[in-house]
């Protein structure tokens, strides 16, 4: 990759705090196990809002994958598919949603931003029901894209010929227009987010699809609350990779007053610095249903196409098996809050 694109992918808001902030918090964790189970037959398997997972298990929305390889997403789906995985795409893919469903053989949810020019978001809703999309993702911590130097630095924009192909080109020029001292991510966001929505257009959502909702950049406990209020179906607890509040809560430190919050009305996915298959574990130990991965796929996309995406998921998948196997734990519901101490 180019200096500018890695510091595009690997980058963070602010001082940067929240890359390092989200490893630390599930590293504060330490696992609690059980002696004497029978644990000769582990099964890792789950499911998630209807879809079937090999394992608790997802891929976090992330634009352009065509920055890592050239198959971008195509490649990613198929990897996702091949172990199981749920694979979230993002609004701002670099292939067609079309294109990426055909590659897939794994479930498939579509991730949105607020737009301004609400006809773009149906149109993508509709088009995503077509292609067997099975949920929406709507990413609420990103009213405006904060700042973040490395891009700022580079004067960063999308390079020419990665477009995110799903959105009408008028909405997304502002992001491939390059300025120096500036990024064009965060002036494309001013000019396309709307900053303006509340929990009341919720329900305009609601009203255009029969899809499960999804939120996903929850914090807090209060949200949580008043998104089960709303009928939402699942929260992502996030702080976006570190690359929006600085200074936020890491999602590992969160997500226990979220699960408490919600009672088990809603599903709860862990997304932020998962690295290890022991994070697995953690994630359901503090309340998730599942867990998210977001750089490491970008990493194998980058090394080896799909086939290096898969090698990712596969080690993930491996090592949670066995942590299953050491914490006396074989089915996934058998990890909760008693298996965890915090140090």
């Amino acid at each position: 990759m180019s200096g500018p694109v890695w510091d595009f992918l690997e980058g963070g808001s602010g001082t940067e705090s929240m890359l390092s902030a989200g490893r630390e918090a599930l590293d504060r964790i330490r696992l609690r196990p059980r002696c004497l189970v029978d644990v000769s037959a582990c099964e890792p398997a789950t499911s998630l809002l209807g879809a079937s997972l090999a394992a608790p298990l997802g891929l976090a929305p992330v634009a352009y994958h065509q920055l890592a390889h050239p198959e971008g997403e195509v490649a990613t789906a198929r990897a996702a598919g091949a172990v199981g995985a749920l694979f979230t795409v993002s609004m701002f893919a670099s292939r067609s949603i079309e294109d990426i469903a055909a590659a897939a053989t794994g479930p498939l949810w579509l991730q949105l931003y607020w737009l301004k020019r609400r006809e773009s978001m149906i149109d993508l809703i509709r088009r995503a029901e077509d292609a067997g999309y099975r949920a929406l993702v709507l990413t609420v911590d990103a009213p405006l894209v904060a700042r973040r130097p490395r891009d700022v630095r580079n004067g960063f924009a999308v390079p020419a010929g990665i477009r995110a192909v799903n959105v009408d080109p008028s909405v997304m020029s502002a992001s491939h227009s390059a300025e120096a001292g500036e990024s064009a991510i965060a002036r494309h966001s001013k000019e396309q987010f709307d900053p303006s929505i509340t929990w009341a257009d919720l329900e305009w959502l609601r009203e255009q699809t029969a899809l499960p909702l999804v939120l996903k950049g929850v914090l807090s406990g209060e949200d949580a609350e008043r998104a089960v209020e709303h009928g939402i179906e699942g929260l992502v607890v996030s702080n976006h990779g570190g690359r929006q509040l600085d200074f936020a809560r890491a999602a590992a430190d969160a997500l226990p007053e979220i699960a408490d919050a919600v009672g088990g009305r809603c599903r709860l996915i862990l997304d932020g610095a998962v690295r290890h298959g022991a994070d697995i574990a953690k994630g359901l130990c503090l309340g998730a249903d599942a867990v998210f991965v977001g750089r490491p796929a970008l990493w194998g996309l980058a090394h080896s196409g799909s086939e290096g995406v898969a090698a990712v998921l596969r080690t993930l998948l491996d090592e949670f098996t066995e942590v299953m196997a050491l914490m006396g734990a074989p089915r996934v519901s058998d990890f909760q809050r008693s298996g965890i101490v915090r140090h």
